[in-house]
């Protein structure tokens, strides 16, 4: 069976949304456990609830860069 190019596409945009459906799933596993076992005297979730701007900045970047890394081990 051979595929046209709209075909191939279509393929090619299915496979790249579970890629990032699964990276999604893992960065947020593993920011909740960099979380529960880092940070563990840090509550980053009330911080960011009483407008600790910092926290948020913090959480943020730590989600980013899990996901740059996961990202990067699946391609």
């Amino acid at each position: 069976m051979e595929l046209n190019s709209l075909e191939q596409s279509f393929m090619f945009l299915g496979m790249n949304l579970v890629y990032a459906v699964i990276a999604l799933v893992v960065s947020v596993i593993a920011l909740i456990l960099i979380d529960k076992y880092v940070f563990t005297k840090i509550d980053f979730i009330e911080e960011i609830k009483r407008g600790n701007i910092a926290a948020s900045i913090f959480h943020s970047t730590i989600l980013i860069f899990i996901g740059v890394v996961v990202a990067v081990s699946m391609s």
